[in-house]
């Protein structure tokens, strides 16, 4: 049976039980250029200081952004006093060397996805952050997104009946090859950890952890998986197909089907969209965002629902949690070593 209505989202807004904090950035680039200015544009978060190891690039980018303090190393900026939270947008073969540098110096950290490279790396990080009693979150912004609250009580609440599959993609045309970040390998390259994180972490939470793992695809000959489809068993009757890549750009959407009803969600799934919740007799209900944060602003609600953690007294996110960020990085292991094994042969 339909609700009524469509459940209100969880919305993580300023100033309700967020306290504002001080941020410091490492690594200014594309990502940070976003989530700096959807942070100061749509909630009280701010940050105070960012850190390069260029100090012109750091310069550029403090006066670009109003930010007080620019330095020109790592270690200046996690030193800081008044950062309360380090949010760092290096690229992912970076994310281990410098989140064990911001959870050293006792700063809550946010660690653009994914996390790390591999689930190793995670759960050092996890284990690094839980020794010192500080908050590390991966930058996963889908999940603190209006609609995912939603599709979430949908699916909990019973509304779909039993969840059955998950079928989802995200494709991206990358170009500049060989050098741009993703074809390279020894950047953390490849199109699964940072394109097909994003359908594997929604079968992720609607399924949970997979119990089976087939991936087919192909590689880039700089070494790094350039498309693929996943076949993730969860049990008798129920499997997901997801699929990445980052040669061509796909609709990027998904659909959760269950034996009541499913969920359609337009593209691109992982940014503010809306979706339609629709029943196997044929009725339908289409939902709508009506919260005028939009596209890449929508990352704004990371940022406050970390604070709202902080303040919580929290030390990971209870809607991404560390065990289910590491759960997810075994996930895309196991399938980049299917890939790299066939290639070989």
């Amino acid at each position: 049976m339909f609700p009524a209505t469509f459940p209100k989202p969880q919305l993580f807004s300023p100033g309700k039980d967020a306290p504002a904090l001080g941020w410091g950035l490492l690594a200014p680039g594309w990502i940070a250029d976003l989530f700096v200015s959807a942070m100061h544009q749509h909630t009280d978060q701010r940050f105070v200081a960012v850190g390069s190891r260029s100090a012109d690039r750091a310069r550029s980018f403090s006066v670009q952004h109003s930010i007080a303090r620019a330095y020109d190393s790592y270690e200046q900026l996690v030193a800081d006093p008044e950062v309360d939270v380090v949010y760092i947008a290096a690229p992912q073969s970076e994310h281990l060397t410098l989140g064990r540098l911001s959870i050293a110096a006792g700063k809550h950290t946010l660690i653009e996805k994914p996390l790390a490279t591999t689930a190793d790396e995670a759960r050092a990080l996890a284990a690094a952050a839980q020794n010192a009693g500080v908050l590390l979150m991966e930058a996963l912004w889908s999940r603190y997104l209006p609609q995912t609250s939603v599709v979430r009580t949908l699916v909990n609440d019973g509304f779909l009946g039993d969840v059955r599959s998950v079928v989802a993609d995200h494709g991206q045309a990358i170009p500049g090859y060989p050098h741009h970040r993703l074809h390279r390998r020894e950047l953390g390259g490849g199109a699964l950890l940072d394109l097909g994180i994003y359908p594997v972490q929604l079968d992720s939470m609607v399924l949970g952890k997979p119990q089976s793992i087939t991936a087919i695809g192909g590689l880039l000959d700089t070494g790094v998986d350039a498309f693929s489809t996943l076949v993730l068993g969860h049990g008798r009757d129920v499997q997901s197909t997801l699929t990445t890549s980052l040669a061509v750009r796909t609709p990027s959407t998904a659909v959760i089907s269950g034996t009541q009803a499913s969920i359609e969600m337009d593209g691109s799934f992982y940014m503010p969209t809306t979706f339609r919740l629709a029943g196997n007799d044929g009725d339908a209900m289409v939902w709508n965002d009506t919260t005028g944060v939009t596209s890449m602003a929508g990352l704004s609600w990371e940022a406050t629902a970390l604070a709202r953690f902080v303040g919580e007294g929290r030390i990971e996110s209870p809607l991404h949690t560390l065990d289910e960020t590491i759960s997810i990085l075994e996930t895309l292991d196991e399938a980049r070593r299917q890939l790299h094994e066939s290639a070989s042969l």
